[in-house]
C-alpha cells in the first residue's frame, strides 16, 4: 500500500517553495504589511474576476495578504491616480486595461489626472484576449445579421450596455458602427457589473464587451453570443467555437479587438521590489492552474520578460488607441 503522507508533505511545502523562488528572484526587498490591489472600476466585472484571482495565488509568494480593492469612477482615473500618488514602497499596485493605461489620455484631455506612462511604473501584462458581442437570449436576433437589420431599421433604437465611456467596448462598438453603418445607443455603466445586470433584466439590449463576466451566462442560456472581436474565431473557449469573428462578418474593414490587463506600480519604485513583483505576478500568471482557470472565461495568461519589455509594449500601444479614440469621438463625461 502506497502511504499519503509524503505526498501530503509535498503538498504543505509547496507555497514555501513557490515563495523561496519568487525571493531568490529578488533579494533585498520583501512587503512588511498587507499588499493594496487597486481595481479601478466596480466589483463585478472582467477586470475584477482577474485581479480576485490574481491575488489570491499571489499571497503565498509575497509572504503578506493582498487586499483587492476597488476604487472606480472617471474610466479609471480615479484608481490609477491613487496608485500613482501612493507610496512607492510596492505595497499598493494598479491592474488595469488598455483604456485607462493608454486610451484615457485621449479621451480625458487636459482634464487628465495623471499620465500612466510616466506616473506608473510597468510591471507585466497578465491576461489577453477579445470581446463578445451578446444579447439578451429573450431578444430575437440569433444572428449578428439579424442585429444589423434591425439596427438599420430603427436606427437608436437598440441599446448596448458598457462599463463605461471611452473603454474598450464602447471604442471597438463604435467602430463596428461606423464600417457596418448602423446606429446603436450606448449606454455606459460604472463597470462591467452593473451593466451584465441590466442586460440580465432585459433593461438594455446587449454588451460587446471582454469575455470573463459574460461567459458564466452564455453557457446557463442567459445571453446569446453573436460574435467575437477579434478578426478570427476563438476556438480555444469551450463554447464559443462557431462563434464568427470579424474577419467573417465584416470581410476587409480591419476591426480585429484586442484587449489586455497589466499590473503597474507608482512610478519610482525601487528596482529590487520592482524585480519582486515582477517575478512574482508572472509565476502566477505562468502556472497551468491560472491559464486552466482563464480559459473558459475567454482569456489566456500573457506575460511581459521584463517590465521594461511592458514600458516598450505600452508605448506601441498609443497609436492603435488615440486612432479608436479619434474614429469614435468618444469624450469623457
Amino acid at each position: 500500500m502506497i502511504s499519503r503522507r509524503p505526498l501530503l508533505g509535498l503538498a504543505a511545502l509547496a507555497p514555501v517553495a513557490a515563495r523561496a523562488q519568487v525571493q531568490a528572484t529578488a533579494q533585498g526587498w520583501a512587503p512588511n504589511r498587507p499588499v493594496h490591489l487597486i481595481v479601478p472600476i466596480a466589483p463585478g466585472g472582467a477586470l475584477d474576476i482577474t485581479a480576485r484571482m490574481l491575488g489570491e495565488r499571489l499571497q503565498p509568494l509575497l509572504g503578506q495578504s493582498v487586499v483587492v480593492e476597488n476604487r472606480a469612477g472617471a474610466g479609471g482615473n480615479i484608481g490609477a491616480e491613487f496608485v500613482a500618488r501612493a507610496e512607492k514602497d510596492g505595497h499598493t499596485l494598479l491592474i488595469g486595461a488598455a483604456n485607462t493605461l493608454v486610451a484615457n489620455k485621449y479621451l480625458y484631455g487636459s482634464r487628465m489626472p495623471l499620465d500612466p506612462l510616466k506616473d506608473l511604473a510597468p510591471v507585466t501584462r497578465v491576461s489577453t484576449g477579445t470581446i463578445l458581442m451578446v444579447v439578451n437570449a429573450k431578444r430575437p436576433w440569433k444572428s449578428f445579421a439579424e442585429l444589423v437589420a434591425a439596427a438599420r431599421a430603427a436606427p437608436g433604437k437598440i441599446t448596448m450596455g458598457s462599463s463605461g465611456t471611452g473603454t474598450t467596448s464602447h471604442l471597438y462598438m463604435e467602430l463596428v458602427k461606423k464600417v457596418a453603418g448602423i446606429d446603436i445607443t450606448h449606454v455606459p455603466y460604472r463597470g462591467g457589473g452593473p451593466a451584465i445586470q441590466d442586460l440580465l433584466s432585459g433593461n438594455i439590449d446587449m454588451m460587446f464587451d471582454v469575455m470573463p463576466a459574460l461567459m458564466p451566462h452564455v453557457r446557463e442560456g442567459r445571453f446569446r453570443a453573436l460574435a467575437v472581436g477579434s478578426a478570427r474565431r476563438v476556438t480555444y473557449v469551450p463554447g464559443l467555437e462557431a462563434v464568427p469573428g470579424m474577419d467573417e462578418l465584416l470581410p476587409g474593414k480591419g476591426v480585429d479587438a484586442q484587449v489586455w490587463y497589466a499590473i503597474m506600480a507608482p512610478a519610482g519604485l525601487a528596482q529590487p521590489a520592482l524585480a519582486r513583483l515582477h517575478a512574482a505576478v508572472t509565476q502566477v500568471a505562468r502556472a497551468p492552474e491560472f491559464g486552466e482557470r482563464l480559459v473558459p472565461l475567454g482569456f489566456q495568461p500573457i506575460t511581459d520578460p521584463s517590465p521594461e519589455d511592458f514600458g516598450r509594449f505600452l508605448a506601441a500601444e498609443e497609436g492603435r488607441w488615440k486612432s479608436l479614440v479619434e474614429i469614435s469621438g468618444a469624450q469623457a463625461e
